[in-house]
């Protein structure tokens, strides 16, 4: 008799978990905001916190490759897909308790926000618009005009492997765009993000609503919500940390708290309008690119290596994508 493969154990072994949905050969361009990646071997989502644990541990028993994915609005799946076990946590309640307010990874990030504006707590307004979950956000560091999820995290509950664990603030090793969380899924045991509690100051609802609307507003027209993208594509750049080739290029009004653009640097190598098959610079804004319909992975990878080397060429920097990539050799194990 054969043995069976860790695929075909990892499979069995979550089938058999309630509240768990399991799917073979799921196309992962449905779960991308881009539109681009091939099947997963086989794909398990679940709104239970428990259940998702166990799946988890089912996977890693197994030896299958896995990998959590979020929403999609960040992620590229490779056009060959990903040949193991993706698993997404879509619980999505959010409680608000005066100033404080607890919400789990898979609610979607507009909720929470929508949430504090509707509560009177100040603070996360300027995200409004940004796509993904809580859970996304957090791993990532997300943020928009000034304000980043980590402003007001008190405390995050995560899987490691072995516990549900909490971690505070600072054990949260939030940098620009960065955490603990994204480090840890670089390398080392992943810790899988369940939910977080935030603290908020106090203010005027109609005004948070407000800005809120404004910055939407600005949003929609850099980014308009039927555009199969993932806002920008590259990181800005931390002034100190340019070569002078790069500072002496960039002119003082570009420099926003301590970073310069990276659609500035884009914009002067000639990146708008630039494409690779129906993959495509915007012409409005260096720094985004979309999906003009029929686009590969493998076009993103083509686009995103010619923009990266026009900066490097003219200006001496290494360009840093904000996306994240599944199916291009990395394991989670």
């Amino acid at each position: 008799m054969r043995a069976m493969t860790g695929l075909e154990e990892a499979q069995q072994r979550l089938a058999e978990i309630p509240l768990l949905q399991v799917t073979p050969n799921e196309p992962l361009w449905r779960h991308t905001r881009f539109g681009l990646g091939g099947p997963a071997a086989v794909f398990a989502c679940t709104q239970d916190e428990a259940a998702f644990v166990e799946a988890v541990r089912a996977v890693r028993i197994s030896g299958a490759p896995w990998v959590v994915i979020g929403m999609g609005t960040n992620l590229i799946v490779s056009d060959d897909g990903f040949p193991g076990v993706v698993l997404r946590y879509d619980g999505s309640q959010i409680r608000v308790e005066g100033c404080r307010v607890c919400a789990e990874a898979g609610a979607a990030l507009q909720s929470l926000v929508d949430a504090t504006i509707d509560a009177s707590l100040q603070g996360y307004e300027p995200m409004t618009g940004i796509p993904g979950n809580v859970g996304a956000a957090i791993y990532g560091n997300a943020g928009a005009y000034g304000a980043s999820i980590s402003d007001r995290i008190v405390r995050v509950r995560y899987f490691d492997g072995a516990a549900i664990r909490e971690t505070d603030h600072a054990g949260c090793g939030f940098r620009y765009r960065e955490s603990e969380f994204k480090r840890r899924r670089l390398g080392g045991e992943p810790w899988l993000i369940l939910s977080a509690e935030f603290a908020f100051p106090e203010g005027d609802a109609a005004e948070l609503r407000r800005k809120a609307d404004d910055i939407l507003a600005i949003r929609n027209r850099k980014y308009p919500p039927e555009m199969k993208c993932a806002g920008s594509i590259f990181k800005n750049l931390l002034w100190d940390k340019l070569p002078e080739r790069a500072r002496a290029a960039a002119p003082a009004e570009v420099i926003k708290g301590g970073k310069v653009p990276a659609a500035w640097f884009l914009d002067r190598a000639g990146a708008k309008g630039l494409a690779a098959g129906g993959i495509r610079v915007s012409a409005d804004h260096a720094n985004t690119l979309y999906n003009a319909g029929g686009g590969t992975a493998a076009e993103f990878l083509s686009l995103v290596a010619e923009l990266k080397r026009r900066v490097r060429e003219q200006f001496g920097i290494e360009l840093e994508e904000e996306v994240q990539y599944i199916g291009f050799g990395e394991v989670t194990r």
